[in-house]
């Protein structure tokens, strides 16, 4: 896996989903001293949230000021090729501001990691992979351990019944999906997260009402329906 050949004062961009795994990859990149410039977000032009966590998109605004990093949220499309298109045309937005490099939160997916190394190459912006190969389970357990707090915002209904939406990601949720052969990050998309506090915000975010929602499709999903917050 490369990594980015730099100085860790450079100021690089992360790409953000509102979830654990690309929190705890901007937090190790931050321990490395590397300043995080922007938040690199994409929703659905048609919803209006966030990609696959469903998260709307004021929240993750809430999300970004309560960290104290800006945020640049840009619309897609499910079409593939279109969301490379404006990948591509979004991230070279911030590179003419100087950036030159991007943190990205893969684990061990080879296919989103090759697409990475491939559209990042072409644009010439350099990866950090800082979570690559490791442990999911020590990974997770490194983000609850740090004071990171998440809660599960969508899932695989599949795989999950609505009583796992909303809940707080620690230890006892690591077994519960070890033993049910899940990866405790959720890897393979069977469940998202938002982290509402941890060591890199300056407060949390409160979450006063919500309630779980099933929506059909092509898989259906348990979603965090989030009614209000502080």
């Amino acid at each position: 896996m490369s990594t980015v050949e730099t100085t860790t004062s450079t100021s690089v961009i992360a790409s953000w989903s509102g979830g654990k795994d690309c929190c705890l990859a901007t937090y190790r990149a931050m321990q490395q001293g590397y300043k995080i410039a922007y938040l690199l977000n994409f929703i659905s032009r048609d919803s209006q949230r966030a990609c696959f966590h469903g998260i709307e998109r004021e929240l993750m605004h809430l999300q970004s000021q309560r960290i104290g990093i800006p945020i640049v949220q840009k619309e897609t499309t499910a079409d593939m090729l279109k969301y490379e298109e404006e990948f591509k045309e979004a991230v070279k937005d911030l590179m003419n501001k100087g950036l030159t490099a991007m943190v990205f939160g893969d684990i061990y997916l080879l296919d989103h990691q090759s697409w990475v190394e491939r559209v990042c190459s072409e644009i010439g912006i350099k990866p950090i992979e800082p979570l690559w190969e490791e442990s999911p389970r020590k990974l997770l357990e490194e983000f609850i351990d740090a004071g990171f707090k998440a809660i599960v915002v969508s899932c695989q209904a599949d795989k999950f019944d609505q009583d796992f939406i909303g809940r707080i990601i620690d230890k006892e949720v690591i077994d519960e999906l070890e033993a049910r052969k899940i990866c405790p990050c959720g890897e393979n998309g069977e469940f998202h997260t938002l982290v509402i506090d941890g060591p890199i915000f300056k407060e949390p975010i409160e979450i006063v009402k919500s309630e779980p929602v099933l929506k059909e499709g092509f898989w259906k999903h348990w979603f965090l329906d989030i009614k209000e917050y502080r």
